[in-house]
């Protein structure tokens, strides 16, 4: 299946039923007064997170979404029938975004999340409800409201902890391979990786995160250049990037050096705060560099690269030094996660003391007796 991360949708709700002006005219009833009834409500438009549902290849080719519109009002008090919502199957991920003036209108981040994209009409009233003491023979009725109409955007970004970049052939599907159970091509030629691939990294029965990797990027990727710029998306909603480097290139002309400052580069054009998120080194292949050279080579590509986060020396391809990474990835996370859960927990109390600490004896509160 094609992979497809962007699509662009029209929804149109439905519009509510026509309300009915009618009188009672049964034999024995000369003046029965009203019995138009309502009309029904138009159906409504639903976004609904599937984790089954992997692209948005469905909506690239059924642009239209249309929900029917609900039954008008009867008389003998016959209310029209209301029409059923209409509900669209998403990935989890997915940003939708109002085409018109740019607003979110929902993030699906949570399977069986469900979020309105488009309110059906309200059906009209019949005159059953305009009779009074005074008005005994109503004539009056209320049309059915319209249903809303949008043009949506459609943007998944795919839900991962760790995000992979680097230059084509650094070896980042060898590396989601050794370590996840994703099976990614591999080939030794330059964007061999055509759309992000998703693996699950179990580091032991109970303990798993999940990694993202995208298509290489290259310089000029962010006006456009090559693959990557167009799933750099999919690297916003992760917590840590891995940075990997082919440190052995198979072009002796290759600066490894000049390649990583380049990333950062068009990453940074691309968007800052994708930029800031935290960035580890990890150099490959050193399976190709011999023994002795290693760390003289590993030494001096730091020096020039001026990296100060951590920086990991690995050999996806004989799994050497991968485990490593895989547990210090993983104690990141949970760190990450538990710095987080902290912060809430103090929020929370902070609330609940500024509820606590309101003074019964002031003045701009009054008891009630």
């Amino acid at each position: 299946m094609k992979f497809i991360d962007e699509a662009r949708i029209e929804v149109i709700a439905g519009s509510g039923g026509n309300g009915c002006a009618s009188f009672c005219r049964e034999k024995f009833r000369p003046f029965g007064g009203p019995d138009g009834g309502d009309g029904g409500k138009g159906g409504s438009i639903w976004a609904v997170a599937d984790r089954n549902v992997n692209t948005l290849v469905d909506y690239r080719f059924s642009k239209v979404h249309r929900a029917q519109n609900g039954e008008a009002g009867r008389g003998s008090d016959c209310y029209g029938k209301g029409a059923e919502d209409v509900f669209l199957r998403m990935p989890v991920g997915t940003l939708i975004i109002d085409e018109v003036n740019g607003d979110i209108i929902a993030d699906l981040t949570e399977h069986g999340q469900m979020e309105m994209l488009a309110q059906g009409g309200e059906g009209g009233w019949g005159n059953i409800h305009f009779k009074t003491s005074t008005n005994r023979a109503p004539r009056q009725k209320t049309e059915g409201r319209e249903g809303q109409r949008r043009e949506l955007r459609l943007e998944l970004k795919v839900l991962a902890d760790v995000g992979l970049l680097g230059m084509p052939n650094a070896g980042k599907s060898t590396f989601i391979t050794a370590v996840s159970n994703a099976r990614p091509k591999i080939a030794d030629y330059p964007f061999t990786t055509l759309h992000p691939n998703l693996g699950v990294v179990r580091v032991s029965h109970e303990k798993s995160f999940v990694i993202a990797d995208i298509p290489g990027l290259i310089e000029g990727a962010a006006e456009g250049a090559g693959l990557g710029h167009q799933f750099l998306r999919h690297l916003s909603r992760t917590g840590l990037l891995l940075h990997i480097v082919d440190l052995a290139p198979f072009e002796a002309t290759v600066d490894p050096v000049k390649e990583a400052k380049a990333l950062v580069k068009e990453l940074k054009k691309y968007d800052p705060a994708l930029a800031d998120k935290p960035r580890w080194l990890v150099l490959n292949k050193l399976d190709v560099i011999p023994e002795d050279e290693r760390k003289q080579r590993v030494k001096d590509f730091v020096k020039k690269f001026g990296h100060k986060g951590p920086v990991f020396e690995i050999s996806a391809l004989s799994h050497e030094g991968t485990q490593d990474l895989v547990n210090e990835i993983y104690k990141h996370l949970e760190a990450k996660r538990h710095a987080e859960q902290r912060s809430e927990e103090t929020q929370m109390t902070e609330e609940a003391r500024g509820i606590s600490s309101i003074d019964p004896n002031d003045p701009r509160f009054k008891v009630l007796e």
